[in-house]
């Protein structure tokens, strides 16, 4: 029988509630963030963000959905910080965008100088963009919900 062969390439953005700036140390975060990730079998190709929101690019093994994904990285997250910070929470929803091989080093790249693009442009104003340049169909009335 053949092999299968699978590149699965993903850039998930999610933000604080409200984007509140309640990432206080962020290392220590994305730290958490990726051993959840490699529980899971995937494979944290970068991680970024600032205060209020997260950029991962993950490799996903074949038989794992990203809404199940997402919702163990968001959940384990918000328990282990709400350990430290009373009244930590992710806001609903996030944007999972695939990736071409291809541009691996550009998004890396990306989501590795998050702190440097956002004195440009603040969260709302980068999600909308993102998600508008990957063609997502979005409602105004529901993105930050």
């Amino acid at each position: 029988m053949a092999d299968t062969y699978t590149r699965i390439l993903v850039h998930c953005i999610f933000s604080t509630k409200d984007r509140r700036p309640q990432i206080s140390e962020p290392d220590k975060l994305w730290t958490y963030l990726r051993g959840i990730a490699r529980n899971r079998g995937v494979d944290t190709l970068a991680i970024g963000g600032t205060t209020n929101h997260v950029h991962m690019l993950l490799a996903l093994p074949s038989g794992l959905t990203i809404a199940h994904l997402m919702r163990d990285l968001k959940a384990n997250s918000s328990r282990h910080l709400n350990e430290k910070q009373r009244g930590f929470a992710w806001q609903d929803g996030y944007a999972a965008i695939s990736v071409s091989p291809s541009q691996i080093q550009t998004v890396r790249r990306y989501i590795e100088t998050q702190d440097a693009h956002h004195t440009k442009r603040d969260f709302e104003s980068e999600y909308v963009a993102i998600l508008d340049k990957s063609g997502v169909q979005r409602s105004a009335e529901y993105t930050f919900g």
